[in-house]
């Protein structure tokens, strides 16, 4: 009897509590990967050379990629008509899964919806999520794209500018480093809506000539004295903001969006007063694991709504949180 009563304890323990099959002890397959179809997913951004941003949003895909057992392929033109070339030449090699920026969302959005209609799962990433003025925050469904991961800009914005506010802020300089980008657009027009006791002009630079924008910005310094913030909407354009300042003899502020290992510095030694962080890791990391769910059971993840990422604010009170992982490049 003793024995027949272990032999069945231990049928019973080897069952999951709903009947279903025992869960695996972890032991098995590809060394922490899953051991399903190694399938092919791509990745296309609007992300300029040298822009530190996309690097983030990057290791966020690779890594969601080698958990996946998927190969990436990532591409990126800040051009719109190349981006939506790119996402064509992907269709084209049949890839099992496409992740897209839409800055751009009447350029882009139909070949994304190509690519959704040839029967390819495809989500929706950082850009092509806009409330602002004409921009519905739904515009991604428009193009078959299945999930979004990222942050409402309008929202992000009008975030920074109630923060500007409290920090007395009266003439704001918001730089706009894509022109064309609506949701940079959408970050400005945030920015004024909270922003309300101060005045916000907005300044085009462009963000693949970091000197050009130096020059730019320290230009416009020395002509008007009254600008006490300047409101970069992405890190290295801010890092050059802080110089700018310094040689136009300014005592402008500067705050920016996102960060990198070299921002995070910038706001422990004093240099830039805050970020407005979105988490682009997060972003690809997320993107990429969609991507793999649609393949795998067909899942989406969000139930059709966006996935938010952000804002969230670093600062001096809590930026040795993610000091290291910047520095890993992982934020």
């Amino acid at each position: 009897m003793a024995l027949i009563l272990i032999a069945t304890l231990g049928l019973v323990t080897a069952c999951s509590a709903t009947g279903g099959r025992p869960r695996s002890n972890g032991s098995e397959g590809g060394g922490g990967g899953v051991d399903t179809p190694r399938y092919t997913v791509a990745m296309i951004s609007h992300g300029a050379p040298g822009d530190t941003f996309w690097d983030l949003v990057r290791a966020g895909a690779e890594d969601a990629a080698k958990k996946n057992n998927l190969e990436l392929r990532y591409s990126s033109s800040p051009q719109a008509p190349e981006q939506a070339n790119l996402v064509q030449n992907a269709i084209d090699s049949k890839v099992d899964g496409i992740a897209v920026t839409m800055p751009t969302v009447e350029a882009i959005g139909p070949a994304a919806k190509k690519a959704a209609e040839a029967d390819i799962p495809v989500v929706g990433l950082n850009a092509g999520m806009d409330r602002y003025k004409d921009y519905g925050m739904d515009r991604y469904k428009d193009y078959g794209l299945s999930a979004f991961f990222g942050q409402d800009e309008s929202i992000a914005g009008e975030r920074a500018g109630e923060r500007l506010d409290k920090d007395g802020a009266k003439h704001v300089l918001c730089v706009i480093h894509e022109q064309g980008n609506t949701s940079q657009e959408s970050r400005c027009g945030g920015i004024k809506d909270g922003a309300k006791g101060a005045k916000v002009e907005t300044i085009y630079v462009n963000g693949m000539d970091l000197t050009n924008v130096q020059s730019t910005l320290q230009a416009k310094l020395s002509q008007d004295k009254t600008i006490d913030y300047i409101m970069g909407l992405v890190a290295p354009v801010a890092l050059v903001g802080v110089k700018a300042a310094q040689a136009a003899g300014s005592d402008a502020k500067v705050a920016t969006f996102d960060t990198n290992a070299e921002l995070v510095e910038a706001i422990r030694n004093g240099d830039v007063q805050f970020a407005v962080d979105q988490q682009p890791y997060l972003q690809g990391y997320m993107a990429i694991d969609a991507l793999w769910l649609a393949k795998r059971n067909g899942s989406t993840v969000g139930g059709g709504q966006a996935v938010l990422t952000g804002p969230s604010f670093v600062d001096k009170s809590n930026v040795d949180t993610i000091a290291d992982a910047a520095k890993e490049g992982l934020r």
